[in-house]
């Protein structure tokens, strides 16, 4: 049975009985106005929570790993694969995550989805002791990647609530306020660590546990489902056969991948890298949340600068950015100056939140060139509009999995460095050849002059 929506019905926003609506038209002014506004407008601001504890519970463990000190018999190397474990379950949940948002409504998924971070959230508080042992720490880390699942769904979700021309603000809005879930669970880690000292690594899991239970039960109570969502199995497909979406994955592995890696990583690396000068947990936690916190605010930054001066250039520019930054991290890890080397990791921060935002921006812009040139061949205006949007919408939700899958290969890295020469240069060295990759990719494809070249990325 169809449900009319606040609109239809007069009652100015007030939410439909049994949280399902049936009829829902963004683009119509007047639909919009008479309570549509306001509908999606809650609906964006829960959705962030659950995605900003999502976020949180992720990175979870780039925190828990600074508490498993000597009594835990862990080496350096033991610890980047603790951080890469979560990284990799989050990635590979992303495209399901996408598709479940039509399969079982955008409330009900962002409730189950919420409270099922419960599940690494007790089970760290409660297991993480001296003498747990290292595989039950892996399966630990494990379970927290689902959190890496709650940003696809969460932008699928709000993505339908939005009429096109409003779609790049609420997008960047919620992604940003996620992503400010990893800078924030490191407060909470210092936090815990300057009060209750570092043999309570539980606390900081155990700070989420109402948190998460806030998130699900005002989901429940305040959003929305829209039952005319529907998958596009098709869209995936097509989208996979189009060379952009590998190109531009691999481009979104360089900007999202190295910001949710380096959350993941940056504690501990300061740790081993600068073990004099962090000769204790709470010393590194104090530094950490700067870069992540950083990285989200220039998010949107990123994309407003991508609308005017074109997501492709500041793309380009973006990852010259990001290898200089990288090159000075390098400079100061062979120096031994930790005010150099901090620097440079949080200029990689900056840059890479700037870069998410630009990359984004290009992906709906790319398909709009080709729909104007098949507009320009012949073709149905509208016809090719519903294809650009179709494809991107695919686009944005397979470069968002395989771009979060760079935050294991920067871990990856990080791990076989320290390794190989007990520092790490040698992952600093890959950073710079990877970013040197992509500018080259980004000028070959979308900036240099040549026939076929989309326009106007």
């Amino acid at each position: 049975m169809t449900v009319t929506t606040p609109a239809a019905r007069g009652d100015r926003g007030r939410p439909p009985k049994g949280r399902r609506i049936g009829d829902w038209r963004p683009e119509d002014p007047a639909f919009w106005a008479d309570g549509g506004a306001r509908v999606a407008r809650r609906n964006l601001a829960f959705s962030i929570f659950a995605e900003h504890i999502g976020f949180s519970v992720w990175t979870l463990w780039s925190v828990l790993v600074l508490f498993l000190g000597p009594a835990y018999g862990i080496d350096p190397a033991g610890k980047f694969t603790l951080t890469a474990v979560p990284a990799l379950i989050g990635s590979a949940l992303r495209i399901p995550y996408t598709l479940a948002v039509a399969r079982f409504g955008g409330r009900n998924w962002t409730v189950f989805s919420a409270a099922l971070l419960l599940v690494p959230a007790v089970a760290a508080a409660f297991l993480i002791r001296p003498g747990v042992s290292y595989t039950t720490l892996l399966i630990l880390a494990a379970a927290a990647g689902v959190g890496g699942g709650n940003f696809a769904s969460s932008m699928a979700n709000i993505n339908a609530f939005y009429p096109q021309r409003l779609k790049g603000r609420a997008l960047g809005i919620n992604a940003g306020g996620g992503n400010l879930g990893v800078a924030v669970v490191q407060l909470v880690g210092l936090m815990v660590l300057a009060t209750a000292g570092k043999d309570h690594p539980g606390l900081v899991a155990g700070v989420y546990i109402p948190l998460i239970v806030l998130a699900a039960l005002t989901s429940a109570l305040y959003m929305d489902n829209l039952t005319q969502v529907r998958n596009d199995r098709r869209a995936m497909r097509d989208a996979c056969r189009d060379a952009h979406t590998w190109i531009m994955s691999v481009l979104y592995i360089g900007t999202f991948g190295s910001f949710i890696g380096f959350g993941f990583a940056f504690g501990q690396v300061l740790q081993v890298q600068f073990a004099s000068d962090f000769d204790t947990p709470v010393k590194a936690a104090g530094l950490t949340f700067l870069g992540p916190a950083l990285g989200s605010l220039t998010r949107p930054a990123g994309g407003w600068l991508a609308d005017r001066l074109g997501g492709a250039a500041v793309t380009f520019w973006t990852f010259v950015a990001m290898a200089a930054s990288a090159g000075l991290v390098l400079t100061a890890s062979l120096q031994g100056s930790l005010a150099l080397f901090l620097t440079g990791f949080v200029l990689l921060f900056a840059f890479s939140g700037a870069g998410n935002g630009s990359t984004y921006k290009m992906i709906p812009a790319i398909f709009r060139a080709k729909a104007g040139r098949a507009v320009a061949d012949g073709g149905d205006p509208r016809a090719a509009e519903h294809e650009a949007r179709r494809l991107s919408g695919a686009l944005i939700g397979i470069a968002g999995a395989v771009g979060a899958f760079g935050g294991v290969l920067v871990n990856v890295a990080f791990r076989q460095s320290f390794l190989a020469y007990g520092t790490g240069d040698g992952a600093y060295l890959a950073f710079i050849a990877f970013y040197a990759v992509c500018c080259v990719i980004t000028w070959l494809v979308y900036l240099r002059p040549r026939p076929g070249r989309p326009v106007g990325v």
